[in-house]
C-alpha cells in the first residue's frame, strides 16, 4: 500500500476542519520529512527500549513508546556492507562490499576480496529523493569511498584494499578533486555534506588514532570535511546542531536528514568525566552482562555508555526542535544502527556473537519507526533487514515510477498494520572476517549458514535457540535441505559469485 494517497486524505479531512483549503497546503504536508539516524555498533540491546538496565537512553525510550519497534531488524554484521546495502538497496554481492576490507582475512583464493567504493552504476536515494522535491543532507559516517578508488577497478581484487596511516592527509587533495567527489554525498544526489569521507571512525585525523586524547570525538575533529567552529566541543553534538540548522533553513520542506554518527564506535572516549563515574559507580545488568566484569573491562564500557547516553541526548534535541518547530506531525523519523555490537565496548548474554560474526549478536539491531498520527506505536515481529529501507523511503515520498532494480521491500505495509507476504533474508559474506565466508537465509523461525568454501551448513530454530546454542543441521535434515534448496536457489538466480576454491555450483 502507498502511503501518499492516505496522507492525502488524512491531510484534506484536517484541512476541512481548520477552514484551509487543500490547495494552500497539500504541498507541505503530503509529503513527509524524513529523519534517518543511523548509529555505529549500537547493539540491538544496548538501548533501554530493548531490555538493557545498564545503558541509558532515556529520549529513546520514550520515542519508542510512541513508535513501531521492530524485535527483528537486522544488518550485516559490519558497517561497509550494511551502509552500501543501506544506500543502495542492493546486496553485497551486486556492490562487492562484503565486510570492511582492511579487516579481511586470508588469501585471494578463499575469498572475494571487497571493494571499499561503492560504484557510480549503484545509483543511492538520494538521488530519486532529490527528484521528487527534497532538500538533503549527509552528516556523519559515509564510508562508501575507499581511500584510493582507482585501486579498486581491477576486479576481482587478488589482494585486500590498505588505507593510509592515521593523521596522513596525502589522499585529500585527489579527494576534493571533482573526479572523486562523485563519490562523495554531494554527488550521489545530497545537497550537503559534513564529515562524510571514507573514514570508518572519527580517530584518523590523528596521528595516534585510538591513543589521541579525545579520538575525533572531541573537538578539534580534525575532519577535514568539517569545517571548524568556536563553539566545537563534542563531535555528536555539532553533527546534531548541523543538522537541526538544516532543517530550519528548510523548514517548509520536504527535507531528508541522513544522519549517520559515527558515536558510538570506537574510541570509546568518555563524554565527561561525571558520567564516566555515574557508570563506573553504577551496578551492572546480570541478564545481558553489560557493565559486569573487571575494572580495566568496565572503564570502556562505561565510556562507551556515556557515548550511548550522549546519542540518544541528541536524538532528543532532535525530536524537541520538530515539536518546536510544529514539523513533528509531517516528520517520519526512523532510527537504527548499522550492525551488532563491538564486543570490546558490549556484551549481551543473550546473543552469539558480537560485531563482525554471522550469529545474531552481530546482526541483529534496535530499530524504530516514528510518525505521528500515521505510524500506530506498538511492537513488530516481522524480520526485516537494512536493504528494506530504500523502498520504504521511496513509498513515504510518493515516488511509484523508480525503474532501478532493488532487494528489499518497503515497510511501509508494517506502519499501516498490514502483514508483509511471507519472504525469506539472505546475506551474502564472501571474504574472511570473524567467520569463513558463507551465504545465510532466515525464514520463519528457521536461520541456516552454508560456508562457501566446503558446503558445510549449521541450522537454528531462532525462537526456540535465540542464542544459536544448539546446531540442528544433523536433527532436522528435512529442514536443513528445504532452507538449503531456497538459499541455493537464490544464489543460482542472482549469480552470486563464490571464492575461486569453493567446490560449490551455486
Amino acid at each position: 500500500m502507498n502511503l501518499y494517497p492516505l496522507v492525502l486524505a488524512i491531510v484534506a479531512t484536517g484541512l476541512a476542519n481548520t477552514g484551509m483549503s487543500a490547495e494552500e497546503s497539500s504541498t507541505k504536508s503530503a509529503t513527509p520529512n524524513i529523519v534517518f539516524i543511523l548509529a555505529d555498533d549500537l547493539g540491538v540491546q544496548d538501548v533501554g527500549f530493548m531490555g538493557s538496565q545498564y545503558f541509558e537512553t532515556p529520549n529513546l525510550d520514550s520515542l519508542a513508546e510512541q513508535s513501531l519497534v521492530f524485535n527483528q531488524a537486522y544488518m550485516y554484521p559490519t558497517c561497509s556492507p550494511s551502509r552500501a546495502a543501506i544506500l543502495t538497496g542492493r546486496q553485497s554481492f551486486r556492490t562487492g562490499c562484503y565486510t570492511v576490507p582492511v579487516l579481511e582475512r586470508g588469501h585471494f583464493e578463499d575469498n572475494l576480496f571487497s571493494r571499499w567504493t561503492v560504484g557510480l552504476e549503484d545509483p543511492l536515494y538520494a538521488r530519486p529523493l532529490r527528484d521528487q522535491g527534497y532538500k538533503l543532507i549527509h552528516l556523519g559516517k559515509w564510508h562508501i569511498v575507499g581511500p584510493k578508488p582507482g585501486q579498486e577497478s581491477n576486479l576481482p581484487l587478488r589482494q585486500k584494499l590498505t588505507q593510509p596511516k592515521n593523521g596522513d592527509l596525502s589522499w585529500l587533495a585527489a579527494h576534493q578533486s571533482a573526479e572523486l567527489q562523485q563519490y562523495y554525498p554531494t554527488g550521489r544526489g545530497f545537497h550537503e555534506n559534513v564529515g562524510g569521507t571514507w573514514w570508518g571512525d572519527p580517530a584518523r585525523g590523528y596521528d595516534n588514532g585510538y591513543l589521541a586524547p579525545g579520538g575525533g570525538y572531541v573537538a578539534p575533529f580534525k575532519n577535514p570535511f568539517i569545517v571548524d567552529k568556536p563553539d566545537d566541543e563534542w563531535l555528536t553534538d555539532r553533527l546534531t546542531s548541523d543538522a537541526i540548522d538544516f532543517m530550519d533553513r528548510h523548514k517548509e520542506g520536504p527535507f531528508f536528514i541522513n544522519l549517520h554518527y559515527y558515536a558510538p564506535h570506537r574510541p570509546s572516549v568518555p563524554r565527561s568525566e561525571e558520567a564516566l563515574a555515574h557508570f563506573l559507580s553504577k551496578e551492572g545488568d546480570p541478564v545481558t552482562g553489560q557493565g559486569m566484569g573487571p575494572l580495566k573491562k568496565k572503564r570502556e564500557v562505561a565510556a562507551y555508555a556515556t557515548m550511548v547516553k550522549s546519542l540518544d541526548e541528541n536524538v532528543g534535541r532532535i525530536a524537541d526542535y520538530l515539536d518546536k518547530a510544529g514539523l513533528r506531525d509531517n516528520t517520519v523519523m526512523i532510527i537504527t544502527s548499522d550492525n551488532g555490537f563491538n564486543g570490546l565496548q558490549s556484551r549481551n548474554d543473550n546473543l552469539r556473537g558480537a560485531k563482525g560474526y554471522v550469529y545474531e549478536g552481530g546482526l541483529r539491531v534496535p530499530a524504530l519507526i516514528n510518525w505521528p498520527k500515521n505510524v500506530t506505536p506498538g511492537r513488530c515481529d516481522e524480520p526485516i533487514q537494512g536493504l528494506d529501507l530504500f523502498p520504504t523511503f521511496l513509498e513515504l515520498a510518493g515516488i511509484d515510477d523508480y525503474q532501478e532494480m532493488l532487494d528489499g521491500d518497503s515497510l511501509v505495509p508494517l506502519l499501516n498494520g498490514e502483514p508483509m507476504e511471507e519472504r525469506a533474508l539472505f546475506w551474502h559474506l564472501a571474504s574472511t572476517y570473524k567467520n569463513p565466508p558463507c551465504s545465510i537465509i532466515r525464514k520463519g523461525d528457521w536461520k541456516l549458514i552454508q560456508y562457501l568454501k566446503k558446503g558445510n551448513i549449521e541450522l537454528y530454530n531462532l525462537h526456540a535457540d535465540l542464542k544459536e546454542s544448539h546446531d540442528l543441521a544433523m536433527e532436522k535434515p528435512e529442514q536443513a535441505q528445504l532452507m538449503l534448496r531456497e538459499l541455493v536457489a537464490w544464489r543460482k538466480a542472482n549469480s552470486v559469485p563464490l571464492p575461486p576454491s569453493s567446490v560449490l555450483d551455486h
